[in-house]
């Protein structure tokens, strides 16, 4: 497919994404299915497309001064990969399978209008009920730091020392451009371009092997600062897939008693194999089974409670970009109450001097320094570790992280722009002994 024609086949997926109002990965599978005769290169590129469109949702419309599906690629081309009006006229020629010509109103947008007076939702795009929330957290640096938000993310790997060691597994992933992250000192990361497809990965020997698991800079470092240490009672509350469980085991160097469960049994699905894989053998999983306390064993008796809280996801807009035009108010306050829920729980299980970990995947001050607040109320026996005991897990990159990531007196929260990682909050609260 020519890039033209990958120009109009990424209009029509984003019409059908609004038309039936369908998730982004659903409508390019569609897509794919119904035009087989298009390569692994040509759906990478048209995905590529969408969700740059996706990504830059409002401030493309704004630019344009139009809603539509086409107004939105043709002003994502100029925001998010910096086309100028002839390079995008270029593409949009009239010609076999390509976009109609650009009209007078579109060319006269491309060529004059800017975002210099947009408001910040729209400059940021986030959704306008959103900015009383981003204005409390970042302030006047709320553009800037939502724009990251909206940025594609990078392929970060942790990893696994169980299996292996960093220098190894970047030499076998070398063909993939992998390179040491920043700030963890487990992580490679690979960088991928507009058009890029995600690297099979999940074919390479070192993984099928288990010697590095794809997991974001910012949850190894949400890992790291939990400080689990080896013969230690671990409990992962809110295990999901087992990520985290993963990062866990392995700082426990295969010595203790690690616990993971979550709500939902149907999230641990995958972890079995993931374990196995990853050559875990000190890890128990307690699916849940109704009423029943599942951890009852475990109460009051560990040394370190890990709670990757439910949350909206905010933080991870770089890899959903169009779960942020899905989010309604609701869904704050019904993850807000499962936070209360599950922080609850976490502290019965803590030990005295033992520790908690509260982590999200947000950038909302009410489901992080907002939920810290409120659970110390509650729980008067906890208090926050200061961010220099947790950060100091990062060595001799401590000082360097300190000066990049946002403080407050709850926590510490990675974000895009100042971190390079998806949004974390991360608190490391302790049990008076």
């Amino acid at each position: 497919m020519t890039p033209a024609a990958r120009l109009s086949a990424a209009i029509d997926v984003l019409g059908a994404i609004e038309a039936e109002r369908i998730p982004a990965q659903n409508a390019l599978k569609s897509w794919g299915t119904a035009h087989r005769f298009a390569g692994s290169g040509d759906r990478a590129a048209i995905a590529g497309l969408v969700f740059d469109a996706l990504r830059r949702h409002a401030s493309s419309a704004y630019l344009m001064d139009d809603d539509s599906a086409r107004a939105r690629l043709l002003g994502a081309l100029k925001l998010e990969r910096g086309l100028d009006v002839e390079a995008i006229a270029s593409l949009c020629n009239g010609e076999r399978f390509a976009p109609v010509p650009l009209s007078d109103a579109e060319r006269n947008a491309l060529a004059t209008r800017t975002l210099a007076d947009a408001p910040s939702d729209i400059a940021g795009d986030y959704p306008t009920w959103l900015d009383p929330h981003f204005a409390e957290a970042f302030g006047d640096d709320r553009v800037k730091e939502a724009a990251a938000m909206a940025s594609r993310a990078p392929l970060d790997l942790r990893v696994n020392t169980l299996r292996a060691k960093r220098e190894k597994a970047q030499a076998a992933l070398s063909h993939l451009g992998a390179t040491p992250t920043p700030w963890s000192p487990l992580g490679l990361r690979i960088v991928l371009g507009a058009d890029a497809r995600n690297p099979g990965v999940h074919a390479e020997e070192i993984f099928l092997k288990g010697g590095v698991e794809v997991q974001d800079e910012g949850s190894q470092l949400a890992a790291l600062f939990t400080q689990a240490k080896p013969g230690e009672q671990v409990v992962d509350l809110c295990a999901g897939a087992g990520g985290k469980t993963l990062a866990l085991a392995a700082m426990m160097q295969g010595k203790g008693r690690l616990l993971a469960t979550d709500r939902d049994k149907r999230q641990l699905a995958p972890i079995h194999q993931r374990l196995s894989r990853a050559g875990v053998h000190n890890a128990e999983i307690r699916s849940p089974r109704g009423a029943e306390d599942v951890l009852a064993d475990a109460s009051g008796k560990a040394d370190l409670v890990v709670v990757d809280a439910p949350c909206t996801g905010t933080g991870t807009w770089r890899r959903n970009p169009d779960a942020k035009w899905r989010m309604r108010p609701g869904a704050l306050e019904i993850r807000l109450k499962d936070q209360v829920e599950v922080l609850t729980r976490a502290a019965s299980l803590v030990k005295p001097g033992g520790r908690l970990a509260y982590i999200t995947c947000s950038v909302l001050p009410q489901e992080n320094s907002g939920q810290i607040e409120a659970f110390l109320a509650r729980e008067p026996g906890f208090t926050v570790m200061p961010p220099a005991e947790v950060i100091a897990a990062l060595g001799e990159r401590a000082a360097a992280f300190r000066e990049a990531v946002r403080l407050s007196p709850q926590g510490l929260l990675m974000t895009p722009l100042r971190t390079g990682t998806d949004g974390f909050f991360v608190s490391l609260l302790r049990k008076a002994g």
